[in-house]
């Protein structure tokens, strides 16, 4: 039977409870029985004026925006104050009646830009910062948070930034926040080898007129900020780099932001010093993390590294480095051909030089498959730390361990993909680095 439905009930006064128009398996229900934002008020009390002005927004709908923001993927603020004006839901949770007029679009940005960002004008207020820690102790409150493994790993997050509008210039190379320890050390081993220490002051100029400590690099004029990533052999993007913790639930446990241009082993100290290193029993990272001085951090920390297994970048047709045989009582390697190769200098990077006789190796059967050296002297490097890399390699090896690392596909690896997909955090909308952070 065919029937019509009237639009006369467009025009009818009805007596309505808006917490009744709102489904009671929404997700902002969950949201807001969860979480209690009264905490906020003390957050931003000293960015309001007692005695001034007019009366402001409620700051706790200001951070709630957003929130509908993130946690629905809506592309743009504008967009997002649009859908509140029509949504039940997003009303109910700021507060708003139906009839409640929504703040502009523009309200929130102001906000932010004045009272919110982190800038040296409000002595640099970490609003958003405090938020997360808020929302990360009422998480363990309730019990959902295991800090015993960690999970560790970045993505990249495309630049609002024009490719072809960019500057060559120089800039000071970061410096590793083992550069101190890792000077002292080798300077130590080459008085041990009766060797002249480096001088400290390395800085001098070279012909192209820039410190040794300096690199050329390629900035974007629309966002000097960001990095230039090399997405694959054909294709670079400016981007940022955001590198994330979160635990095996999937609880996301510290954040730090970077140029795109930045290794993981450079920008890791950033994330590792906002983690609670007491309480962690494992740290799972990618190959990306599996560096001397990260598994002599670890190591310090009493942390267990949980590392991939990463291939030797050895030419094919060539002995690979653990074929030659480390003798740790002599301090020396055995090459497949059981012939020496003795200690020989330690560099400014770290690593010992191990090399062979050359007269010897001239005369060697395996020589092509050794050393494309005209003096026919095989070099072996090796890292002053090494012996701490070498621990977590026997770690990998251990019984279970393979299992925990192939979690990262359901953990770390998987908040990257919904925050991709769900979360706008394939692309900045707007500019600077502060923008992946509280963008």
């Amino acid at each position: 039977m065919l029937s019509k439905k009237s639009t006369e009930n467009r025009d009818q006064i009805q007596f309505l409870c808006l917490d009744d128009l709102v489904p009671k398996d929404h997700i902002l229900r969950e949201v807001d029985r969860s979480m209690d934002f009264s905490f906020i008020y003390e957050l931003v009390e000293d960015l309001y004026s007692e005695e001034k002005g007019r009366p402001s927004l409620d700051p706790v709908m200001l951070i709630k925006i957003p929130m509908i923001q993130t946690i629905f993927g809506i592309k743009s603020m504008r967009q997002t104050i649009k859908d509140i004006e029509v949504n039940l839901a997003y009303r109910w949770f700021l507060g708003l009646s139906i009839t409640d007029a929504v703040p502009h679009f523009s309200t929130f940005g102001k906000n932010y830009t004045r009272r919110f960002k982190t800038t040296e004008e409000n002595g640099y207020s970490d609003l958003f910062h405090e938020i997360f820690s808020k929302v990360l102790e009422e998480g363990l409150n309730l019990g959902l948070i295991s800090k015993e493994i960690v999970f560790v790993d970045s993505t990249h997050i495309k630049a609002n930034a024009n490719r072809n509008k960019i500057i060559k210039e120089a800039a000071r190379k970061t410096a590793l926040f083992y550069e101190e320890e890792l000077r002292k050390e080798i300077q130590e081993d080459r008085v041990n080898q009766g060797k002249k220490p480096f001088d400290s002051d390395d800085d001098s100029p070279g012909g192209s007129g820039k410190t040794k400590k300096e690199v050329e690099v390629t900035r974007s004029k629309s966002d000097p900020e960001s990095g230039l990533f090399h997405k694959g052999p054909h294709k670079e993007v400016f981007a940022y780099m955001s590198q994330t913790a979160c635990d095996a639930n999937g609880w996301i446990l510290g954040y730090s932001v970077h140029p795109g241009n930045d290794h993981d082993s450079r920008t890791f100290i950033d994330l590792y010093n906002k983690l609670p290193k007491d309480e962690i029993e494992m740290l799972v990272g990618d190959a990306g993390f599996k560096t001397p001085a990260i598994a002599r951090l670890l190591n310090q920390d009493h942390i267990i590294p949980v590392l991939p297994y990463k291939r030797p970048m050895t030419k094919d047709g060539f002995f690979r480095k653990h074929e030659y045989k480390y003798d740790q009582f002599n301090d020396c390697y055995i090459c497949p051909s059981g012939k020496l190769l003795l200690l020989s200098t330690t560099n400014r990077e770290g690593y010992r030089e191990y090399k062979s006789d050359g007269k010897v190796c001239a005369k060697c059967p395996n020589l092509s498959r050794c050393t494309e050296s005209e003096t026919h002297v095989k070099v072996i490097l090796r890292h002053i730390w090494e012996a701490y890399l070498e621990w977590s390699e026997k770690i990998r090896l251990t019984p279970g361990i393979k299992d925990i690392y192939n979690l990262r596909k359901q953990t770390i690896e998987r908040l990257f993909g919904t925050a991709k997909e769900n979360h706008n955090l394939r692309y900045t909308r707007n500019m600077g680095l502060l923008e992946p952070i509280y963008g």
